[in-house]
């Protein structure tokens, strides 16, 4: 472990207002040639005595407070791993709290991340408390990561939540099912009243996808690496207000993509109408070439009972697939979406995005009731043709 133990300092953006709110405290070493390495891998190697990791992370952290202590406003984010949390005696007084009052900053300014979830949740519950009565806000690290340990961020009650690195990257670039996953996530943080961190935001497409999760705040190399002096808080403002105003550009577009596709499927849904006075022949079906995005279509009851076959378009002809005629689609989110609009006829309703269990495409159906509301046509969209 050698090296002169130093911390260096990551800014945290505030997504609303695209100024600094605090910084991450990370550990460093600085050999004698001045050349600075991360300690992280300390942390995890088996074969570093745990007294001495124990007597750098708090060595680093009494560095941190006290340099953070002469900063105006903002807060800190410090971690702290529930191995050392385990070696505290019931009921003892806890050193970070006593470090604290002895350099005397405000708790407020102070946010506790624990790094993980292992060990004995009643004494980490117990402690975590005993913070939360100090004023200190608690944050949970990598979340997402262990699915298991989802009991256990319920039981500690966090202010903040972080999303795993890995998991926001991979959901950020659009591979598999992951982009849903944090979503689910990030919308059960809002309703349990945490706020979210995206760590490890690099590019301009992972800031979209973070502000599309309602991160509170961002870190990363898009903004600024970790170093050891503070920055202005004003110092990102122009280039993250910049970005989220393209943000805004580019869902604005999607806006008007849906209203095209408004436009679109009302012409469609009036000429299947048509389709259907005249005797519903499969061979009768509008051409799809204008609507590119068309899946299926098909006629419900007005109770969400399927009374015709699938009709898709298939080897440049429509085929009936009749396998769900009487399968009734009330219960799906989406169903239940357009159901909710019986009565209005002339209304084109269009429901949220889902993943179409048949196709695996994400999708959106399209519904309109017809025959003062005795029936509902209904369409499937693949969203990747919009």
């Amino acid at each position: 472990m050698d090296g002169q133990p130093l911390p260096y300092f990551q800014p945290l953006i505030d997504t609303a207002t695209g100024r600094i709110a605090g910084y991450e405290a990370l550990a460093r070493l600085r050999d004698d040639d001045g050349n600075v390495r991360s300690a992280g891998p300390l942390f995890t190697d088996p074969n570093v005595d745990p007294d001495d990791l124990l007597e750098l992370d708090r060595t680093i952290r009494r560095l941190a407070l006290e340099r953070f202590r002469d900063n105006p406003a903002g807060f800190l984010s410090l971690n702290i791993s529930p191995l050392w949390v385990s070696r505290l005696e019931p009921g003892a007084p806890l050193p970070s709290l006593a470090l604290m009052a002895e350099i005397g900053l405000p708790p407020e300014q102070v946010v506790f991340e624990i790094t993980e979830l292992q060990g004995d949740i009643h004494q980490l519950k117990d402690v975590v408390q005993r913070y939360r009565q100090a004023g200190i806000r608690i944050a949970i690290d990598d979340f997402g990561a262990g699915y298991s340990m989802l009991d256990r961020v319920l039981a500690l009650e966090p202010d903040i939540l972080k999303l795993d690195i890995q998991l926001f990257r991979k959901a950020a670039s659009g591979t598999g099912n992951s982009g849903d996953f944090v979503r689910a996530l990030a919308l059960m943080a809002e309703k349990s009243g945490c706020w979210i961190i995206a760590e490890g935001v690099e590019t301009e497409a992972e800031l979209h996808f973070a502000l599309e999760c309602g991160a509170r705040y961002v870190q990363g190399y898009l903004f600024a690496r970790p170093k050891e002096n503070f920055l202005p808080d004003d110092a990102v403002q122009g280039t993250f207000s910049a970005l989220r105003d393209r943000y805004v550009h580019d869902k604005l577009a999607e806006r008007a993509k849906l209203s095209s596709l408004r436009g679109s499927l009302a012409q469609l849904f009036s000429e299947l109408r048509e389709w259907l006075a005249s005797g519903a022949q499969p061979t009768q079906l509008p051409s799809p070439r204008q609507y590119p995005w068309l899946i299926r279509c098909f006629l419900c009851d007005a109770h969400g009972t399927q009374i015709s076959p699938n009709y898709e378009w298939t080897d440049r002809q429509w085929r009936a697939d009749p396998r769900y005629l009487d399968h009734n689609w009330s219960w799906r989110p989406y169903f239940y979406q357009i159901l909710a609009e019986a009565g209005e006829d002339s209304r084109v309703i269009l429901s949220n995005r889902y993943r179409d269990a048949t196709t695996n495409q994400y999708c959106m159906t399209s519904g309109l009731f017809i025959d003062d509301s005795r029936h509902l046509l209904l369409v499937d969209i693949d969203i990747a043709h919009i």
